[in-house]
């Protein structure tokens, strides 16, 4: 469930990834490989906290479409 903290909507990381249609592994892969950034924002718990503006990006790459050589 999204909080909102100081004005900002935040979602926690399995309701970001299921708003961007992507899998909690996915979304760790990326980091993984360097394709995407961490998110900026972090609870007390040091949980990560994401804005629309980041679930976006999520989107984003989730999209894009590769043309196979």
């Amino acid at each position: 469930m999204p909080q909102e903290m100081n004005g900002t909507v935040y979602y926690q990381t399995n309701e970001a990834c299921r708003v961007a249609g992507i899998s909690r592994a996915t979304y760790f892969r990326w980091l993984k490989e360097g394709t995407i950034q961490d998110v900026k924002h972090k609870d007390r718990r040091g949980w990560r906290l994401f804005t629309e503006e980041d679930i976006d990006k999520l989107r984003q790459e989730a999209q894009k479409v590769i043309q196979n050589r």
